[in-house]
């Protein structure tokens, strides 16, 4: 039997984004090894087995592969007929086949996210103290990369997971007289594009093929010769600006270094009528002062949809009136199914000039109660 991931955390199956990250949190400050001292064998497994859990179940294909065909498929490789696109593609941490392997490495990245650029934030009441100087290793992984270590510095305010930037220390420094041979391959830094989407792309999902140039090793391993790769990133409704998706070795190498892991942000581009903002996506409609105060029926175009949505507005509308239609935003990714509201504001066009019967005539609709 494979790792239930979702015991690990102890939350349902049906648990979102935040509490899976409240979860971590929590099991993250208490099975920390350099609190359990007394204990820190079983420490160190459970704080790998933490963060792998969240590492799987915080990203959507890990985790509906994980769902479907438990720790083994994922960690085996699913073949490409039992899932569709496979196991490649963003985020599933490098391997062979499409295998996903947790590494040191990612551990870094979690614990950046979580707590920030240093072990206070872990640490909580504690002051971040590290309990002394010297380096401690609390888990070893190896994989398609090589070896891979997880270790923080002591002394306070050094950056946490030295494993993941420097490629960490081989075990214990035996204050700094043992041989040299135990440190681990650097990871190269992350070589970051932008990956630009229209906000159609990103409520209905599309597929992206992205031509990227890596600098690879020569066969003598000295020099560095260029090579062309195409990605496939497979964009999901409801992705916002912002979201991240990693290609695990896929970047740059460098002689005695780990090659980098290429990652995409996606961004955003500006749309013709509509803006998003979270889930809502936002319309500005105009109207005349006629139907501002009598009430009308504003037809908009929905390219989302491909169709005319008419939306009916009774209420007198003010230059401040909103009409929110419901569920006819961005799909909400946190709650699979649902979506994002439609809010529509108001441009009211005033007349420049009003005849003398125009004039009297409104002063008349006025005073009737």
């Amino acid at each position: 039997m494979g790792k239930d991931y979702y015991k690990v955390l102890g939350v349902s199956k049906s648990a979102n984004d935040d509490e899976l990250k409240k979860a971590f949190r929590k099991l993250a400050r208490k099975w920390h090894p350099d609190k359990n001292p007394d204990n820190r064998e079983k420490a160190e497994a459970t704080f790998k087995d933490i963060g792998e859990a969240y590492d799987v179940l915080s990203d959507p294909k890990k985790r509906k592969i994980y769902d479907q065909f438990g720790e083994e498929g994922l960690k085996g490789g699913v073949p490409e007929g039992d899932f569709p696109g496979g196991m490649g593609g963003a985020g599933m941490g490098g391997g062979g086949g499409g295998a996903y392997h947790f590494d040191a490495s990612r551990m870094d990245d979690i614990l950046r996210e979580m707590f920030g650029g240093d072990m206070g934030g872990l640490f909580g009441s504690m002051g971040g103290g590290m309990g002394g100087p010297g380096t401690r290793t609390f888990f070893t992984t190896t994989g398609p990369g090589g070896t891979r270590t997880f270790s923080s510095s002591g002394g306070g305010g050094m950056p946490f997971g030295m494993g993941g930037s420097m490629g960490g220390m081989g075990g214990s420094m035996g204050g700094m007289g043992g041989s040299m041979g135990g440190m681990g391959k650097r990871k190269a830094q992350d070589v970051t594009h932008d990956l630009y989407c229209t906000l159609e792309e990103l409520y209905a999902g599309t597929t992206k093929r992205v031509k990227i140039t890596r600098h690879c090793l020569s066969p003598d391993q000295r020099s560095l010769i260029p090579e062309e790769k195409v990605l496939t990133i497979e964009v999901q409704p409801g992705w916002k600006a912002g979201t991240k998706v990693r290609f695990a070795n896929m970047g740059n190498e460098q002689p005695g270094s780990e090659p980098a892991d290429v990652v995409f942000v996606v961004r955003e581009k500006p749309h013709p009528t509509f803006s998003r903002q979270g889930n809502d996506l936002h319309y500005k409609a105009r109207v005349s002062l006629e139907d501002a105060l009598c009430g009308c029926k504003v037809d908009v175009f929905s390219p989302f949809e491909n169709r005319i949505l008419r939306v009916n507005c009774r209420d007198v509308i003010t230059p401040t009136y909103t009409k929110r239609v419901v569920g006819k935003g961005m799909p909400n990714r946190k709650q699979p199914g649902t979506k994002g509201d439609m809010v529509i504001s108001f441009d009211i066009d005033f007349p420049s000039h009003l005849s003398d019967a125009q004039r009297a005539a409104l002063k008349s609709a006025f005073e009737v109660k």
